[in-house]
């Protein structure tokens, strides 16, 4: 008789087709099968998926697998797919009829595979219908998300824990390809994983060359990136850039250089991202030029080059992005072509996150003036106090960190309605009593030309019923395919069990916020620490994850390649006509740029939500005009001309 890991290596050579497991892959894989929460941390391209396929394929019921992007979850369901596996993905491509068979799937328990995006979570349909399903596990990729120490933080992945823990999900797997011990020791406290179930394999990619290139101004990195290219011989290349201008202008560049190239950035239309990502797997275009929205989702063994125009935004980030090259074992090269310049543009980003100290008394004074029980949208939050959406997030994740608040999960307002029964003959096939139910909220609507919108707790207050018989009427609706729907009006709903002193909380999220910034100006600082080392790249980087090694023989210092300084940071102080601008526009007295940190935003061309919208300052001919300054300077002189 088989054992469970007898049967997951028979699958692992007759479903995947391989003859043995990778290094670290059978240990996860064991502990999952006996039901226990497993952390793997794998380099990039090391396996970290078959960790949760295989297993998946022996466990009664659904693996639920939560994924942060779209062509992440295309790829590995087209693969599973492929292999004869029932597999699936929810987002937001899909036509309504797949989703009903995703959904029919999940219900006559033949799926076994349903990727998500963390967001999926927050949708309350999604979730009674998850309650109906019999889940075998949960797999959570990009798991870093979750730690505030992480490069990456997520606010929406620190939910999921608690998710399990509702749905009572024992089988727990958190993947990662970039943790520092810090990190690694916050998935395992949020998943409850024993340190035994912590799988690490080493980050050393002995077929990967690390070579950095001290550089100017863009012509120069330009000249020199396809003088590499030129010497590299061909092969699938991805080359790195910051801001989505640069991959438009880089790609370009190339092109012109007689290389097939094509940018990808996330200000592209879906359409053309799917082409120039379905180009590349497919060689007919070899080099792409992309910020970091490419690659998640890219599974290409034959990479033969990574290049960086522009410093990326830490070690993790580097780490994560020169994994995708050589996963076939042949050697690769990795070349960051280091500019001082850049740290203006990733320094600037950071500042600009950070909310002021007034924004954060605004927006606690109307959280704990909301009463016991309260419910808010992220979005209206957002636009009245000037804090971006995901920083009012993380203001909301760190309040019920410290039991300020305590969540009662996320709710739809609303939902939109299209019949695609006409709604006489939807009626007529329930009985009476479904009938009058299903009458009087639709009654109780709003008819528009297509839609009907429904407000929730209206309803449900007028008909004296709870909301979440409404919302199952609508689910049971959409499930037989009588009507389309779109939920609206996402809200968070609170509870406020203690007494707080508003004061105290300001003054600790303030800190808290402090010391991201410091944090994330300092791994800016880690990246030229390592553009310019002397000795082995590869031991300075693998040792930033907690592993020691010998160096390697195979980076640029090892092979004896001179190290050449990092030019100084070209930026120029700010002169007397870039004071002329400061001051005048001080003096304007405009009332979204009274505060110091945010006029020095909208100097410096940082988006805001006060800056937004369709008359906003963003159009104003000033945004940004000190855009290639760092915010520092720019901000001390305006504190300067600022009134006291």
């Amino acid at each position: 008789m088989h054992t469970a890991i007898q049967t997951a290596r028979h699958n692992l050579k007759n479903v995947f087709g391989f003859s043995d497991f990778r290094p670290g892959q059978e240990a996860v894989v064991q502990a999952l099968l006996a039901e226990r929460p497993a952390l793997a941390i794998f380099p990039t391209g090391g396996g970290k998926s078959l960790c949760y396929q295989l297993p998946a394929l022996q466990l009664d019921g659904v693996t639920l697998v939560i994924s942060p992007l779209i062509a992440l979850m295309k790829d590995q369901v087209d693969a599973l797919r492929e292999l004869g596996v029932s597999a699936a993905r929810l987002d937001s491509t899909l036509s309504l009829e797949e989703v009903h068979d995703i959904y029919d799937g999940m219900a006559r328990g033949t799926l076994k595979l349903l990727y998500v995006a963390p967001e999926r979570l927050g949708n309350e349909g999604f979730r009674v219908r998850l309650e109906r399903t019999k889940i075998a596990m949960m797999a959570i990729d990009e798991a870093h998300c979750i730690s505030s120490w992480g490069h990456n933080f997520r606010p929406d992945y620190l939910k999921i824990a608690a998710f399990a823990r509702e749905l009572g999900i024992k089988r727990v797997l958190a993947l990662t390809a970039t943790a520092t011990p810090a990190v690694s020791a916050d998935i395992r406290e949020a998943f409850g994983i024993s340190a035994a179930d912590h799988v690490q394999t080493g980050f050393h990619r002995p077929n990967l060359t690390l070579r950095v290139h001290p550089c100017g101004a863009e012509e120069e990195r330009l000249e020199l990136l396809i003088e590499r290219l030129r010497d590299q011989d061909g092969g699938p290349t991805i080359v790195y850039v910051t801001l989505q201008n640069t991959a438009e202008r880089v790609a370009e560049a190339l092109t012109r250089a007689g290389f097939s190239a094509a940018a990808y950035h996330a200000g592209m239309k879906d359409e053309r991202r799917a082409q120039v990502q379905e180009g590349f797997m497919a060689d007919t275009i070899p080099i792409v030029v992309a910020t970091i929205a490419f690659g998640m989702g890219i599974d290409k063994p034959d990479i033969r080059g990574v290049y960086h125009v522009n410093l990326p935004k830490s070690l993790e980030n580097y780490s994560q992005e020169i994994g995708r090259a050589g996963r076939d074992g042949r050697p690769s090269r990795c070349e960051l072509l280091a500019c001082p310049d850049d740290r203006v543009v990733l320094d600037n980003f950071s500042y600009g996150d950070t909310p002021t100290r007034e924004a954060l008394e605004g927006l606690v004074g109307e959280l704990l003036g909301s009463g016991p029980e309260f419910s808010v949208s992220r979005y209206a939050l957002s636009q009245k106090h000037d804090i971006r959406s995901l920083v009012v997030a993380t203001v909301l994740t760190y309040l019920e960190l410290d039991g300020v608040l305590e969540a009662t999960g996320p709710f739809y307002s609303g939902y939109k309605l299209k019949f695609l029964t006409p709604q006489g003959q939807l009626l007529s096939s329930f009985d009476d009593a479904r009938r009058a139910f299903l009458t009087d909220i639709f009654e109780a609507g709003t008819f528009g030309r297509t839609w009907l919108s429904l407000d929730v707790d209206a309803i449900s207050a007028e008909l004296n019923q709870p909301r979440e018989r409404v919302i199952a009427a609508v689910g049971y609706l959409e499930q037989k395919g009588m009507v389309e729907t779109k939920p609206s009006g996402l809200r968070h709903g609170y509870l406020r069990p203690n007494p707080v002193d508003q004061a105290e909380v300001v003054e600790r999220l303030v800190a808290r916020f402090a010391r991201r910034e410091v944090n994330d100006i300092a791994r800016t600082q880690q990246i030229l620490d390592f553009a310019a080392h002397p000795e082995c790249l590869t031991q300075l980087l693998v040792g930033y994850f907690g592993e020691e090694i010998e160096p390697c023989g195979h980076c640029g210092p090892c092979l004896g390649e001179p190290v050449q300084p990092l030019p100084p940071i070209s930026a120029a102080p700010i002169g007397p006509e870039e004071e002329k601008l400061i001051a005048s526009v001080v003096a304007e007295g405009h009332a979204k740029l009274r505060h110091p940190r945010t006029l020095t935003r909208f100097l410096c061309g940082l988006w805001s939500p006060g800056l937004g919208g369709r008359n906003g300052l963003s159009r104003d001919k000033r945004f940004g005009a000190l855009e290639d300054r760092p915010f520092l300077d720019v901000l001390t002189v305006v504190q300067q001309h600022s009134p006291r």
